[in-house]
């Protein structure tokens, strides 16, 4: 298993896997990884068109985003959630912590040069009812800190939830997000950048429950892909200021006031084989030897330059683009 921060890249409003070449996108993305991060990437080596990174290890120009959480107050005015840096992770700006799990050496195949996906929906309003086995969740911390549960991601029964809390949480609130773990091991994307990942035989799994069987239609095992973001929400627990009716005031940067639609976006970047050799070796969390570390003080000097010309910090209202879902 590796587990490694990557620091923010670009905070704005371009998606160049579901609105490729639109600027301004529909809604905000915080956006981690390689600075070849565009409105419209191609399909192509994206390790030889970036020339920096803001991840843990050098070889990873893969770029990760997710959607945004804000603050919606009772007057209706939005204010954007802030990120701080995840546990382990001291001196990133903020960004998401990845993980990539496999069973055991020359268990997986590492995704391709070129290959790109999505998970979630962000028109989804409603739970997938996966219980234990749900793709993203919310965790709400009773402590700072990270205090209040020891449960690994989405599996704590109280505190994880497919939806927003709807209470306030004292130390912040997590967001995870799993990836399918089968590929057809053909298309590097596809219409809907879904069809060609699926869940294993036995459905939808937890993490890190990664000794799976594949589908013949899906049959290449590729490493279980998970995000987890950190919110800072401490600023917003006056309940004075939550909707008067007293339902929870968050909302995601696509409208969703219920966060069902929480999704994230992946385009692989990983310099030749390295990610291959990483699952292949003794790796473990940040500890590999095969792959070259670079320090917080380097990975937060990579950026890349905003293009869509915006508020993104003061009080607004309405949510950038309108919120709208797709």
């Amino acid at each position: 298993m590796l587990r490694f921060g990557c620091s923010q890249v670009v905070f704005e409003r371009i998606d160049p896997l579901v609105n490729p070449g639109l600027t301004p996108s529909t809604h905000v993305h915080q956006i981690v990884g390689g600075n070849a991060f565009s409105a419209s990437m191609p399909n192509t080596v994206i390790s030889k068109l970036a020339t920096c990174n803001t991840c843990h290890f050098q070889e990873d120009f893969s770029n990760y985003w997710t959607a945004n959480i804000y603050f919606k107050a009772r007057n209706g005015t939005y204010k954007r959630v802030p990120q701080i840096a995840n546990q382990f992770n001291d001196g990133d700006n903020a960004g998401i912590t990845l993980y990539y799990t496999s069973p055991d050496a020359n268990a997986t195949t590492a995704f391709q040069p070129g290959f790109r996906m999505l998970t979630g929906d962000p028109l989804r309003r409603t739970s997938e009812g996966f219980g234990k086995n749900m793709q993203q969740c919310y965790r709400c911390y009773t402590a700072p800190d990270w205090g209040g549960s020891m449960y690994p991601p989405c599996m704590d029964p109280k505190y994880d939830t497919d939806h927003f809390p709807n209470q306030p949480c004292p130390g912040g609130i997590r967001s995870n997000i799993i990836f399918p773990q089968c590929w057809d091991g053909k298309s590097l994307d596809s219409p809907d950048h879904r069809a060609h990942v699926v869940h294993p035989v036995s459905g939808p799994a937890a993490f890190p429950v990664v000794n799976v069987m594949c589908p013949a239609s899906h049959p290449v095992h590729v490493p279980q892909l998970m995000y987890e973001v950190m919110w800072n929400t401490t600023a917003f627990n006056n309940k004075e200021d939550w909707p008067a009716d007293g339902s929870q005031p968050f909302v995601l940067s696509n409208g969703d006031q219920n966060g069902y639609g929480q999704h994230g976006d992946y385009v692989f970047g990983w310099r030749g084989d390295s990610l291959q050799q990483a699952m292949d070796s003794e790796c473990y969390l940040r500890n590999c030897s095969v792959l070259t570390e670079q320090p917080p003080r380097l990975k937060n000097l990579c950026n890349v330059p905003v293009t869509v010309d915006e508020d993104i910090d003061g009080w607004m209202e309405e949510l950038p683009g309108g919120g709208t879902g797709n």
